[in-house]
């Protein structure tokens, strides 16, 4: 298949016009996003990227809002969390929760003790 030279500057403009409009949108968003994440100097999460940091589904992080138990701010009809109020939920439950799995561990060992050799 040829293609005469007059086809081939029709489409490069066509290509070169999208690739123009795809990277204002990349630098709208870049520009955005470097706005939205941060507040007052401090890094700020939504909601997919807590739930990917801490390994738990978008069900389970709605229960923490709606209990309280941890900390979010709504801008723009959007969620988000600050990085010390995250620091601070982590220290605050799974330090708990491993206390607690490290007691387990360690009465179920005293009942079943391992075999000395």
């Amino acid at each position: 298949m040829l293609v005469d030279k007059t086809e081939f500057e029709v489409w490069m403009e066509r290509i070169m016009g999208e690739l123009y409009r795809i990277s204002r949108k990349l630098d709208k968003a870049e520009t955005r996003e470097k706005h939205l994440n941060y507040l007052n100097g401090e890094r700020l999460y939504d909601n997919q990227e807590v739930c990917l940091l801490l390994r738990i589904s978008k069900r389970t992080l709605q229960r923490y809002r709606n209990t309280g138990v941890l900390k979010f701010y709504s801008i723009y009809h959007k969620t988000y969390y600050k990085e010390s109020d995250l620091h601070e939920f982590i220290r605050n439950n799974f330090d708990e929760n491993e206390i607690k799995r490290q007691v387990r561990e360690d009465k179920l060992s005293e009942n079943y003790p391992l075999p000395e050799e």
